[in-house]
């Protein structure tokens, strides 16, 4: 019988090291708040350079699974963790830059993970989260409130209903999402002609939405959430999503 040949695996050292680290994460022998020995130990266990290491944990710095803090003493060294929102908000924000993903991607993104949400914060809402809601409303209707601090308490409102639904992984597909497209809005609040009545209406839209969550009427704050999403984002959609860096995957 003729002996069947499979191709040598070739890959650089760092990448070696992030498939140890991902192994022992996977087998439950490393977990958040764990830490990792110090480079000058770790690096001969696994045989490589301490610059293939740190190149490694460079990259699991990025994903949000891993802190690492120079110096001395107890706090120092790399701890695993677990910050995925910020991580997949940014490589996001990278990809809808480049062109990987359309405006229409994100809103129908946006639409589905936001009905989930605020249906599911109907029914899951703690009166803490609801408080919480409650402030940042209030911020948002303050007179004179600049266009980027309402853009930002608009995020973290989002946000906030999608985490108090029960479902973090919503919560963190959400807030990536919103991260996204978080600086188009931004422009595009900029370019509104009467900023104080387009603020107006939507705070209308957001003292309903937490009411209805409030009342435990789930559906009717789905389809209002919606409303509200493709009311301003669809406008983007609709005509005045600006060039970007890369190609339209639509247009492939």
């Amino acid at each position: 019988m003729a002996v069947e040949w499979e191709p040598v695996r070739q890959s650089r050292a760092h990448e070696l090291v992030l498939e140890r680290i991902e192994a022992r994460v996977l087998a439950g022998e490393l977990k958040a708040g764990d830490r990792l020995p110090p480079e000058r130990e770790l690096a001969p266990v696994l045989g490589v350079s301490r610059s293939a290491l740190r190149e490694a944990l460079r990259v699991l710095e990025t994903i949000g699974v891993l802190v690492a803090q120079s110096g001395r003493g107890p706090d120092a060294g790399a701890r695993i963790v677990r910050h995925p929102d910020d991580a997949l908000g940014r490589l996001l924000r990278l990809h809808f830059a480049l062109g990987s993903y359309s405006l229409e991607d994100v809103l129908e993104a946006r639409v589905t993970l936001e009905r989930s949400s605020f249906q599911a914060a109907a029914d899951h809402a703690s009166a803490e989260d609801l408080e919480e809601a409650e402030t940042l409303l209030w911020r948002m209707r303050a007179p004179g409130v600049e266009v980027a601090e309402f853009n930002d308490l608009d995020t973290r409102f989002h946000v906030l209903i999608a985490r108090s639904s029960g479902n973090r992984l919503t919560s963190t597909l959400t807030s990536a999402v919103r991260e996204s497209v978080r600086p188009l809005i931004l422009r595009a609040l900029e370019t509104v002609e009467d900023w104080p009545a387009a603020a107006a209406a939507l705070n209308d839209q957001h003292v309903e939405l937490l009411r209805l969550v409030r009342a435990g009427q789930g559906a009717e704050a789905a389809d209002l959430v919606e409303k509200h999403i493709r009311g301003f984002h669809g406008t983007l959609v609709d005509g005045t999503e600006p060039e970007r860096g890369g190609e339209q995957r639509r247009g492939e």
